[in-house]
């Protein structure tokens, strides 16, 4: 068994498919093929079932994955460490991000970082709430932008900003300075279903209002369309929020509401060297 074959386990699991992981590791179809069946044979059970759509994995290739993704972490890790060691700050940082968040939070603390490390690869990419957590959890991302609280994790205060209301523009609530929560109870609602939901919902039922949740919807972008469609209210964060909002208007919440996010790592004493050096730039711009 060798870390070329467990490499090649990840990316066939992670793409979904032989060629696809071929292409992003730079080999031919049927070396990656041919790794997997060797890698199949020396551990003596089928690592992914082929069928019409595409691969699976079986039950022997899920657990054989996550021993995979742990190596290659520990050697990632190991080969961090000798180099912090000598004093440099080497190898790749895989952060994962928000939408709302990395070009208003992630994107000046990455260029700092990128400035300080430039020997250091940076994989960005993006998902809800709920992905990242899981990214962090299975060694995917070594840091991640979460919404607090975020128990399990070891977190680094990055932003609290505040949640309104939006209504389509000639809602009768549009004319007011503010609005309440039971305000909009007995309306249709759109309910966001990442990091804010459990805040939403959690506020919602500590001021005794039933939110009609007609709609859901992952995102503020696809939010915002949907109540400028007339379909419903919602209640979005104000990171991010386009400066231009046609057909949609924004009320602040009373009481006021707001969002806390967050740098988060499995743990600080086992993470990388990369990852503690972003944790250490954004305490940098905390001073």
């Amino acid at each position: 068994m060798t870390l070329a074959q467990l490499r090649v386990l990840v990316a066939v699991a992670d793409h979904g498919g032989f060629t696809a992981a071929a292409e992003q590791l730079g080999m031919s179809q049927p070396a990656v093929s041919r790794a997997v069946a060797t890698l199949e044979r020396e551990l003596g059970g089928a690592l992914f079932v082929r069928h019409r759509d595409g691969i699976a994995l079986t039950e022997a290739g899920r657990r054989a994955l996550a021993r995979a993704r742990a190596a290659l972490r520990h050697l990632d890790l190991m080969r961090a460490d000798v180099a912090a060691a000598t004093g440099s700050i080497t190898g790749e940082l895989r952060l994962a991000s928000l939408p709302s968040a990395t070009g208003t939070l992630v994107a000046r603390l990455l260029r700092a970082f990128t400035d300080r490390y430039p020997q250091v690869r940076v994989r960005l990419f993006e998902g809800v709430d709920d992905d990242i957590r899981e990214w962090l959890r299975r060694g995917a991302a070594e840091v991640g932008v979460v919404t607090l609280p975020a128990p399990g994790f070891h977190t680094a205060h990055l932003s609290t900003h505040d949640m309104v209301a939006v209504l389509p523009a000639g809602h009768p609530l549009a004319g007011r300075r503010a609005v309440r929560l039971p305000d909009l109870a007995g309306r249709p609602f759109i309910l966001t279903t990442a990091g804010c939901r459990p805040l939403i919902m959690g506020a919602a039922q500590a001021a005794g209002a039933d939110l009609e949740v007609a709609y859901e919807a992952s995102g503020p972008a696809a939010i915002l369309e949907m109540v400028a469609a007339g379909l419903g209210v919602s209640i979005v964060p104000t990171l991010g929020l386009p400066a231009d909002l046609p057909s949609v208007v924004t009320r602040p919440l009373e009481p006021a509401m707001t969002r806390s996010l967050a740098l988060a790592v499995p743990s600080l004493s086992d993470c990388a060297p990369t990852a503690r050096a972003f944790l250490d730039e954004l305490a940098a711009f905390a001073v």
